[in-house]
């Protein structure tokens, strides 16, 4: 366990206690909602917060209805982004823009529970870095199920660092964690996979997924998939190295079907089949090997020259200028 923080009132200067980040993509049903319950949660803490919305693109009066609530109150604030970024990239650029102490991610639909956020306050508080929010197991239909499970399989198999199965980066992340995150200059960051890979202490409190209040999801099927193969690839370097594995094991079985052919040859017995086998198997080997070493110095060239913003934003609505 790490060691307490310092009391929320005795922060240094004017720098707030607690920024909530709430990402959105047409979320006009539940925008003022999930302010409202979040600041329902925050106040009676007797903590400086802000909530940032980062908007990705919405096609309806999601940004309308924020800008109306900016104006009402001050802690509220916007982020309009030029175009999608998609489910990586928005998310995380709002939590490096916040400035709070701790930073909460959580999604606008009501899918992460706001009544959860006083206990992530608190353990952190004693100390923990990060805490993170885990899904009961629950049942979403045999595809859905069957995906999730594949994609923890191959994410434990090739994945640089362990993710924690069900937890969606709902969660607290003290400032050092997000500042360490973010020196990472990773370009399609898998957040949650990052948090695991600071090492700093890290707790999680199970929650039973509540039905969806409003609206209608933004995930699909493929946006689900194209998440899963996003964050394996942003996560593991060893699935740039499979060919190479794969290059290795044709090696050897090249050398077993010459040996294969030399024993042929001794007992008088057809070799051409053990030849011909061979000579293609090494050129599979070759293959595979060459693709594993490309793939490889893909990977060192893309760690040093990570410098993709992660977002274009189009205008921000309500932070100060020494934000």
């Amino acid at each position: 366990m790490g060691t307490a923080h310092p009391p929320l009132d005795q922060a240094a200067g004017h720098q707030t206690d607690v920024s909530v980040v709430i990402p959105c993509r047409n979320e006009e049903a539940n925008a003022e909602a999930i302010a409202a319950a979040v600041i329902a949660e925050l106040e009676p803490l007797d903590v400086t917060f802000d909530i940032i919305f980062i908007d990705n693109e919405s096609v309806d009066r999601t940004v309308e209805i924020i800008r109306a609530m900016c104006a009402r109150d001050p802690r509220i604030r916007l982020i309009i982004n030029t175009r999608n970024f998609g489910q990586m990239r928005s998310p995380t650029h709002g939590i490096f823009e916040a400035r709070g102490r701790a930073v909460i991610g959580m999604c606008a639909d009501f899918q992460d529970p706001p009544a959860l956020l006083p206990r992530f306050i608190e353990r952190w508080r004693a100390g923990i870095d990060i805490v993170l929010g885990v899904r009961e197991s629950e049942k979403s239909g045999f595809i859905l199920d069957t995906t999730r499970k594949l994609s923890y399989t191959l994410a434990r198999s090739f994945g640089d660092h362990a993710i924690i199965p069900n937890a969606t980066g709902f969660g607290l992340y003290d400032r050092k964690v997000v500042d360490a995150i973010k020196a990472m200059n990773e370009p399609e960051p898998f957040f949650r996979g990052m948090l695991v890979e600071t090492g700093y202490p890290l707790e999680t409190i199970t929650y039973h997924r509540p039905v969806r209040a409003r609206g209608k999801s933004n995930n699909n099927f493929f946006a689900l998939l194209d998440f899963a193969v996003g964050g394996l690839t942003a996560s593991s370097k060893r699935l740039l190295r499979v060919p190479l594995y794969l290059g290795v094991l044709g090696a050897v079985a090249t050398l077993v079907m010459g040996i294969g052919g030399v024993i042929a040859f001794f007992a008088h017995r057809p070799i051409a089949g053990w030849f011909i086998a061979m000579v293609l198997q090494a050129q599979f080997a070759l293959l595979f090997g060459f693709l594993g070493l490309m793939g490889d110095h893909i990977r060192l060239i893309s760690e040093r020259t990570r410098r993709t913003p992660l977002v274009l934003e189009r205008e921000r609505v309500n932070f100060p200028q020494d934000y």
